[in-house]
């Protein structure tokens, strides 16, 4: 078996051979296994000292000298199947549908060829492109929509083979799907930048869980209630049937063609290894102040969100559920929101993943946890506390808000005190 693969970056508008890894244990360890990593020398070359777009992971520069790791980089795991997407690659690979980490490696193989951001797999992609035939078949939005979680199987039965989608992490069944100039939807991998008018992650839902369903129908509005709280959001998302459709970030379409911006999880960035690992957000605030390229103001936006995750139940907090973006242009800093929805709705009850290091017990105390991000960050508490403050006043009309988005008055009612309860903690702790 093939133990060595190569990483390709798309920079200047098209792919570039970037770097390898090469295993120096069995391939049964999966990711638990150490691994030897090393840039290209002309890559290393012309982009040495970068830690940006050109870079594999900010955490890995760009340079001659190799990297030996004692499990797989955080940034190889991001581009791992797991979730639905990772079920159902290995049923297309013939492997158990309970294999773990015996299977990794043969799953890197074939499902990092289209992930998200600007970092991929060559063999995936060529494997992928020996199974994708034929002229690209595209679908009117109805169609996704009316046929929901079933649209996977509808493909099957056009030979079209949704491998390409494979990388994208979560439980929900995800598509990437792209919208051609005629309003057609393609498998991402299927149509060539030239005919894309707009990159689409499509969510459908799952079965008959009522629970389950609620979340997603709720999304959008959660993510229009965080637009109204001020936190970075990208474009609308449109729910149609059992299908969510989200705009993608890590995808632009310019006048010099599909741009495609490096990205990376928050766990990738802390080198956090494996899965499930634990992260406060002390480490986290340390970590992603030392990267980004306005420490201040991403800072001030991290802690936007967790506000706005603990008044809205959006407990699924973990590491990579957050993720930095790294653009060529040399800047650093969050992506838009992404993953915000009601997980305290969550049929199996969902734990607050990340927490703070103190007075945090479920619910933070806001005025100790700026203070601790501000520490951690090296940023003056003062500059921080005049970031938040206008949140304190939306928080206050937050439960109006809901109302006018035509939330359930039964969760309104829920989330409503703690809503109310922030936003009076940051008008004392902002103004005191």
């Amino acid at each position: 078996m093939k133990t060595d693969c190569t990483f390709e970056l798309f920079l200047d508008g098209a792919w570039h051979g970037a770097g390898s890894m090469a295993l120096l244990e069995s391939p049964d360890k999966g990711w638990q296994g150490s691994a030897y990593l090393g840039y290209a020398v002309d890559h290393a070359i012309h982009y040495a000292g970068r830690c940006d777009a050109p870079a594999l992971s900010w955490t890995f520069p760009v340079s001659l000298a190799p990297q030996r790791s004692a499990v797989w980089p955080g940034f190889v795991l991001d581009l791992l199947p797991q979730g639905y997407g990772r079920l159902e690659l290995l049923r297309q690979l013939g492997l158990p549908e309970r294999a773990e980490a015996s299977a990794d490696w043969s799953l890197l193989l074939a499902g990092a060829a289209n992930p998200i951001g600007n970092c991929r797999i060559r063999e995936a992609h060529e494997w992928l492109q020996t199974r994708s035939v034929g002229q690209p078949q595209g679908f009117p939005l109805a169609e996704v929509a009316w046929r929901g979680e079933h649209f996977t199987e509808y493909l099957a039965d056009y030979g079209l083979f949704v491998a390409g989608s494979s990388g994208v992490q979560g439980e929900w069944p995800k598509l990437l799907l792209t919208e051609d100039y005629s309003g057609q939807f393609f498998l991402d991998h299927t149509l060539p930048d030239a005919q894309a008018k707009r990159h689409w992650l499509v969510k459908f839902a799952r079965g008959q869980d009522q629970y389950l369903n609620t979340i997603l129908q709720l999304e959008n509005i959660w993510v229009e209630l965080a637009r109204f709280l001020g936190l970075r959001v990208h474009g609308e998302l449109l729910l149609r049937e059992r299908a969510l459709f989200i705009p993608r970030f890590d995808r632009a379409v310019t006048a010099l063609g599909v741009q495609r911006y490096a990205q990376e999880s928050l766990y990738a960035l802390c080198q956090c290894g494996g899965f499930g690992a634990k992260l406060s957000h002390n480490t986290a605030c340390k970590v992603l102040a030392s990267a980004v390229s306005d420490p201040l103001a991403e800072i001030a936006e991290y802690l936007r969100r967790d506000i706005a995750n603990v008044v809205l139940g959006n407990k699924d907090n973990h590491g990579r559920n957050t993720a930095i973006q790294r653009q060529e242009n040399g800047w650093i800093g969050l992506t838009p929101l992404f993953d915000f929805s009601p997980m305290a709705l969550h049929p199996d009850g969902i734990a607050r993943r990340m927490r703070w290091e103190q007075d945090d017990y479920g619910v933070p105390d806001w005025a100790s946890a700026m203070c601790q991000a501000a520490a951690a960050a090296r940023l003056p508490l003062e500059a921080l506390q005049a970031a938040l403050q206008p949140l304190g006043e939306s928080l206050a009309a937050l439960p109006d808000k809901m109302r006018q988005a035509g939330v359930p008055v039964e969760l309104v009612g829920r989330f409503a005190p703690l809503s109310l309860a922030a936003g009076r903690q940051l008008e004392a702790c902002c103004h005191g």
